[in-house]
């Protein structure tokens, strides 16, 4: 049990399980709406609706339109434990709009605008962010990135990797499944990973520690 308590944080399955099927989910299976209603995302700008429809399509793991318990644990054993390497694949099924196994820089801009829909401003524009990410990691300049381009670059690249993982935290979605509580509307944007301020020295852009 120590073991499966440590792979879903504080609680273990059997509580996860009661939250999940007598709480948030009777029927066992949450759908697209019952996932937005639980976040209280809905009627959101059109861009934020893509982020949070390709992150629900990314923990369907079946791809039958839902999120079961299986997938709810991964979900939450993925954003809790899960390694560097094991986020960054789950940041590139995230980014592969079409799924065909690479990023473009399409692909990148369309969901850093997402992003930036449900967060605000940051003095980064969408064309500087993937063409900086390209620039770093597109090691054979097809304009087209691997998985492994991606996972093998952005692991190289410190400042890189900080500024991808902190824009795509979902911890606090996790903490709000866990509390057992439901966000009005209002509240969606505290509840999804924020884009760092960032500045941009020759060509790179670096974190800003003075926020």
């Amino acid at each position: 049990m120590e073991g499966r308590k440590k792979a879903t944080g504080t609680m273990s399955i059997h509580q996860w399980y009661k939250r999940f099927m007598r709480e948030e989910c009777p029927s066992g299976q949450l759908s697209l709406y019952e996932f937005k209603t639980l976040l209280g995302l809905h009627h959101m700008d059109p861009q934020a609706e893509n982020y949070v429809d390709r992150v629900f399509q990314t923990f369907d793991s079946n791809k039958d339109g839902f999120i079961d318990f299986l997938e709810f644990i991964a979900a939450i054993n993925l954003v809790i434990r899960g390694k560097i390497d094991q986020k960054l694949k789950w940041y590139f099924k995230l980014y592969d709009a079409d799924g065909n196994g690479c990023i473009d820089k399409k692909e990148l801009s369309n969901i850093f605008k997402a992003v930036q829909a449900i967060n605000g401003h940051t003095n980064m524009t969408p064309e500087e962010f993937t063409n900086m990410v390209f620039q770093k990691i597109d090691v054979n300049n097809d304009g087209e990135l691997t998985l492994e381009e991606f996972v093998t670059g952005v692991e190289s690249d410190k400042n890189l990797l900080e500024l991808i993982s902190k824009s795509f935290d979902l911890s606090n979605v996790l903490k709000i499944i866990q509390s057992g509580r439901r966000l009005e509307p209002g509240a969606a944007r505290a509840a999804l990973p924020s884009l760092p301020q960032c500045s941009v020295e020759g060509g790179v852009a670096r974190p800003r520690q003075d926020l």
